[in-house]
């Protein structure tokens, strides 16, 4: 599947997208870019609650799958289900699966086969593509 080209439930145009989020936002959601880590203070959150996308609002991970994995990102085991969808990223000369947003297509991240259990799977998300909501 081309991120690019799907039409998502959530669609607007690229003056719309840069009107309602910040310029990192826009850099990391739309530009699948990645967040300086450590620059987010998400990745110290620590309440319970829920993990929202930036963009649209879509609730993607709750409080309880997020775990410190030392990378300076936040990083959840699983997220909510149909939350995300994943692609294959060939950029950087290396082969990753990408995570995005079900809901807007939004770049969140990418998933790597290296967490903890039960899923052994490590969502490391830039906080900028998130928002927080305290239970």
């Amino acid at each position: 599947m081309n991120v690019a080209t799907r039409t998502f439930p959530v669609t607007k145009t690229d003056e719309e997208w840069r009107r309602i989020l910040t310029a990192e936002q826009y850099q990391v959601l739309r530009g699948h870019g990645t967040e300086r880590p450590g620059s987010c203070a998400l990745n110290h959150e620590k309440r319970a609650g829920t993990f929202s996308c930036a963009g649209c609002g879509q609730d993607l991970f709750i409080a309880g799958k997020k775990f410190e994995s030392g990378t300076g990102w936040p990083s959840f085991d699983q997220p909510l289900p149909g939350a995300v969808e994943e692609t294959v990223d060939r950029s950087w000369g290396m082969v990753r699966t990408e995570v995005h947003c079900a809901n807007c297509g939004g770049h969140l991240g990418h998933v790597f086969p290296d967490g903890p259990p039960p899923t052994g799977l490590r969502y490391c998300i830039n906080g900028v593509a998130l928002n927080f909501e305290p239970a």
